[in-house]
């Protein structure tokens, strides 16, 4: 699903749109298939009588209850929280009911760096640390997919926009001609 274009400027694109990585998701699947088993399996050894009905009730009142707490929560959490590189800027947007978000600016990013545990480094993820320039402190984005190529992506980005604002402070216009030449 492609990054809502009205929360971009003009002559920003989208490079790259992340999510968290997809393992965050696997112990939410286990648990919804722990909770549906168990719940099928305690209706199923509810002795015949006029509470069976009551007590497969409950049983299912219970497991839904724990599929939102344990499964929906969790698969929410994880489809709405969004990375996105653009042309500009990093924005990072995360939460279900109460949203936050944090946009920086490729200009006021000066440093980027990833760690990766040996488990991450299996499953190609890992934690990347953004500092800017500012009294915001460093952003820390977790869990991120194929984090060591998100850094060089950053770092790559911030080039251009340091070379783009360059040449826009240089006098030139985006397609190449200077300011000179356009008033001959």
């Amino acid at each position: 699903m492609p990054y809502p274009d009205k929360l971009l400027a003009a002559d920003e694109e989208v490079v790259r749109h992340l999510h968290p990585h997809w393992l965050t998701v696997f112990w939410p699947v286990v648990a919804a298939l722990l909770v549906v088993g168990g719940a099928s399996f305690g209706a199923a050894l509810v002795p015949g009588g006029p509470e069976q009905g009551v007590v497969r009730l409950v049983i299912a009142a219970v497991a839904l209850v724990l599929l939102a707490v344990f499964v929906l929560a969790p698969l929410l959490r994880w489809r709405t929280t969004h990375y996105v590189i653009t042309t500009h800027r990093l924005l990072f947007r995360a939460g279900i009911l109460v949203r936050h978000g944090r946009d920086l600016g490729l200009s006021r990013i000066t440093d980027v760096s990833y760690r990766q545990t040996l488990w991450e480094r299996l499953i190609s993820s890992g934690t990347l640390t953004i500092e800017s320039a500012g009294d915001g402190g460093p952003t820390v984005l977790r869990r991120i997919p194929d984090s060591d190529g998100v850094q060089q992506l950053l770092n790559h980005m911030v080039e251009e926009d340091a070379d783009r604002r360059a040449m826009e402070s240089a006098g030139y216009l985006s397609d190449g001609w200077a300011h000179e030449t356009a008033r001959f």
